[in-house]
């Protein structure tokens, strides 16, 4: 038989947590700059990555530098029309980040 409990007359729980309040009315951000990671099955676990391995951006540009040494090791004439142009499309974008690399690199320091 279910359990009919009528309000205020059950077993209630709340946690209090005046910093919720006060950053919820700032929408939840605590900085400057804040980047949300999306939803995360273990949010601890991503953000000691970020923290004590690098960025996504530093790891995303490992990733694309060893498949760019892979693909200059692998033959690449039995490719379909489309799996030549994802290459070509990786190739491309790989030359593009070198070049804003090579630019940003390029400026002097800030005073």
């Amino acid at each position: 038989m279910p359990s009919l409990q009528m309000p205020l007359s059950g077993n209630v729980s709340q946690t209090i947590n005046p910093w919720n309040w006060f950053f919820s009315i700032l929408g939840g951000q605590l900085g400057l700059i804040n980047i949300n990671l999306g939803r995360s099955s273990e949010p601890l676990l991503e953000q000691a990555i970020l923290n004590e391995v690098g960025t996504y951006g530093r790891q995303l540009g490992r990733m694309g530098e060893a498949l760019e040494v892979l693909l200059n090791h692998v033959k690449l004439d039995d490719l379909q029309p489309d799996e030549r142009k994802k290459i070509t499309a990786f190739l491309y974008l790989q030359d593009e980040i070198a070049t804003v690399k090579k630019r940003v690199r390029a400026r002097p320091p800030r005073a």
